[in-house]
């Protein structure tokens, strides 16, 4: 797996992208979300650069899987608390979270990978609270 820099819009890109792939397919909804949320912009990066850590991810992700079509999309726990814990940065994390629950949220349906990833984040995070909050209340524009 890359590395960024701790606190990065890269880093916080890439745990938005865990949870678009989480699913194991990467769908309209969910990309319209980004888009209408201006996901790119909320992370300090211009819109091009959230598809190149996209694809990068999922490079990542099919070179660690050793090209097992079934896990292509899944992270180990291990390294998925490593991405996580590249954002510490108490507002980062919020945003980041709001991000993935509405790219889970996206499609009405909620799959074990991306409530892994979703967990995961809150528990690492202490953001049990900030998860309720953040599926209550819609993102500001």
């Amino acid at each position: 797996m890359r590395s960024y820099t701790r606190n990065s819009p890269q880093a916080a890109a890439r745990i938005v992208a865990l949870a678009l792939v989480a699913d194991e397919h990467l769908g309209k909804a969910e990309l319209d979300v980004l888009a209408r949320l201006n996901a790119p912009g909320r992370l300090g990066l211009a819109p091009s650069e959230l598809h190149d850590i996209v694809h990068a991810l999922c490079e990542d992700l099919l070179i660690t899987a050793h090209l097992s079509r079934a896990d292509a999309c899944r992270i180990d726990p291990r390294t998925l608390s490593t991405l996580l814990a590249e954002i510490d940065d108490p507002a980062l994390r919020l945003t980041v979270l709001q991000l993935c629950v509405a790219v889970v949220e996206a499609d009405a349906h909620v799959s074990d990978g991306e409530s892994i990833v979703l967990v995961a984040a809150v528990e690492q995070w202490g953001l049990q609270h900030a998860m309720f909050e953040a599926a209550a209340a819609p993102l500001p524009h």
